[in-house]
């Protein structure tokens, strides 16, 4: 069976990262859980353009 999830690393700016890690604690989501939540609907607002 296939894992539904794999590891990457990338680069982001610093300034950023941190806005992240702020916005996902305040949602009590992981970094990663909250970065998949954007892209998720970034991905989903663009199949409907």
């Amino acid at each position: 069976m296939k894992p539904l999830k794999e590891k990457i690393s990338i680069t982001i700016d610093s300034d950023l990262l941190n806005e992240l890690k702020a916005e996902a604690e305040k949602d009590d989501r992981s970094l990663s859980q909250f970065i998949n939540l954007i892209l998720r609907k970034y991905f989903k607002g663009k199949k409907e353009d």
